[in-house]
C-alpha cells in the first residue's frame, strides 16, 4: 500500500482473532465474561495512580444482570448511540469505524478539520460545548449524550465530574500518553469496543499497521539518511521532540538521522538557540517549525532561523497550512490515527525516490 496516494485504507474482512487483546497500547485492556465486557483504563495520563474500570452491557445484557454500581466509574450501555469527545484525535476513529453521526457535541468545532464531520457541523447535527477545560453542561446536559470520552493531564477537571455526577458517564482516552505510533493508534479498539465494533477496528488497525511496517521497511534500506532538524523558538527556547518521543520513533522509521535521537527527556527538549545552532546549522531538512508556514514568518520572526542551512536551501516542511475550512490542522486531528500516512509524509521528503507516485498529505514546502 506504500505507494497509494490517498488515505484510504482497503476493506478486509473482520478478524475474529485476538480482538481484545492489543499489541502495542498499554493504557487501556477489555476483558470479556459471558454476560458483560469490562473496559479498563490504566494510564488516561502520566503517572495516573488508578486503573478506572467501566461496566459494558447491551440494553439486553442491563436488562438481566443485577451488578453493582460502586464496583465501576461507568455503567456504559452500548453500542453508543450519542457520544461527546473532546479531542480531534477522537474523531478519525469514529470515521473509520462509520460510526461519525453519532457525534452531538465537541468543544471548539472550528478545529475540525474532516470534511465528513465539518458536515455534520454545518448541519447543525453536532453543538458548540466550548472549550475542554470548562464544557458547556447546560448544553451538554440539554443533549443528553450516552456517552462523554474526555482527556486531560490529570483529574482535575472539575467540569467532567459534575457530568459524572449529572448521571451521564464519563471515560477518558488517553492515547496520547501512549509512548509509540502504533500505540497510540491502536486506540481505535477502545472506540470499537464502545460501539460493539471490536473485529472491525481490529481489521482497520491492522490495516495501518501492515500500511506503517511496509512503509518503514522499505526506507530501511537507503544507504544515506539526511540530517533533520525539527521544531522553533517560542520565547527565546527551541523547542524540539526528545530521542524517545513518538515523534522521534517515525523519524528513525523513515530512516533520516534526527540530531537529537539519543536525548532521553521527557516531555519536549527545552533548548537555547545557541545549543540549536550549534549542532544543527547544516541540517539538511528541517521538519515542523511550528506554526510557521513561510520563509517571510520565519524570518520576521527572528532573522537567526535564516543562518541555518535547511532555511537557505529552502527544505522546510511543514503541517501547519494543511488545514480544514475553519482552520483546524489537519495533522492534530488525523496523524494519532494514521501514522502510516505520517511516516509516508516523511520518507517522500527524505528519500523521494521511494514513493514517486504518493503525495505527502500533511506536510508541505514552505514557500
Amino acid at each position: 500500500m506504500c505507494c497509494k496516494e490517498n488515505k484510504s485504507l482497503k476493506k478486509t474482512s473482520p478478524t475474529s482473532s485476538n480482538q481484545y487483546k492489543n499489541i502495542y497500547a498499554e493504557g487501556f485492556k477489555t476483558v470479556k465474561h459471558i454476560d458483560a465486557k469490562i473496559l479498563e483504563i490504566s494510564n488516561p495520563w502520566p503517572q495516573a495512580e488508578k486503573t478506572y474500570k467501566y461496566l459494558l452491557l447491551t440494553n439486553e445484557q442491563a436488562k438481566k444482570r443485577v451488578y453493582n454500581d460502586d464496583a465501576y466509574d461507568g455503567v456504559i450501555i452500548t453500542p453508543i448511540e450519542k457520544i461527546v469527545v473532546t479531542s480531534t484525535t477522537h474523531i478519525p476513529a469514529l470515521e473509520l469505524l462509520g460510526v461519525e453521526e453519532t457525534l452531538v457535541g465537541f468543544p471548539g468545532t472550528d478545529y475540525v478539520s474532516s470534511e465528513k464531520t465539518r458536515s455534520q457541523i454545518d448541519n447543525g447535527m453536532v453543538r458548540e460545548l466550548g472549550k475542554n477545560e470548562g464544557l458547556n453542561t447546560e448544553v451538554l446536559l440539554e443533549i443528553k449524550p450516552d456517552l462523554v470520552v474526555g482527556y486531560g493531564i490529570d483529574n482535575s477537571n472539575k467540569t467532567l465530574e459534575t457530568i459524572k455526577n449529572s448521571g451521564i458517564p464519563v471515560i477518558y482516552n488517553g492515547d496520547w500518553v501512549e509512548k509509540s505510533p502504533l500505540a497510540k493508534a491502536e486506540w481505535i479498539k477502545f472506540f470499537g469496543v464502545l460501539y460493539n465494533k471490536e473485529k472491525e477496528a481490529d481489521s482497520i488497525f491492522k490495516m495501518i499497521e501492515s500500511d506503517y511496517l511496509e512503509a518503514k521497511s522499505m526506507a530501511s534500506m537507503v544507504e544515506t539518511q539526511p540530517t533533520v532538524l525539527c521544531g522553533a523558538m517560542h520565547k527565546d527556547i527551541w523547542y524540539l521532540p526528545n530521542g524517545t518521543s513518538s515523534e522521534a520513533q517515525i523519524l528513525n522509521d523513515a530512516s533520516v538521522n534526527y540530531l537529537w535521537k539519543d536525548t532521553k527527556d521527557k516531555g519536549s527538549i527545552a533548548l537555547s538557540f545557541e545549543s540549536v545552532f550549534e549542532k544543527a546549522k547544516h541540517a539538511e531538512l528541517w521538519l515542523s517549525p511550528s506554526y510557521y508556514d513561510s520563509f517571510v514568518t520565519l524570518e520576521k520572526a527572528s532573522q537567526h532561523y535564516t543562518t541555518f542551512d535547511a532555511f537557505k536551501t529552502k527544505n522546510i516542511y511543514s503541517f501547519a497550512s494543511t488545514t480544514g475550512k475553519t482552520g483546524g490542522v489537519l495533522y492534530y486531528e488525523l496523524g494519532t490515527a494514521r501514522p502510516d500516512l505520517v511516516l509516508k509524509d516523511i520518507i517522500k521528503i527524505a528519500h523521494p525516490e521511494l514513493l514517486k507516485d504518493y503525495q505527502p498529505y500533511f506536510f508541505k514546502q514552505i514557500q
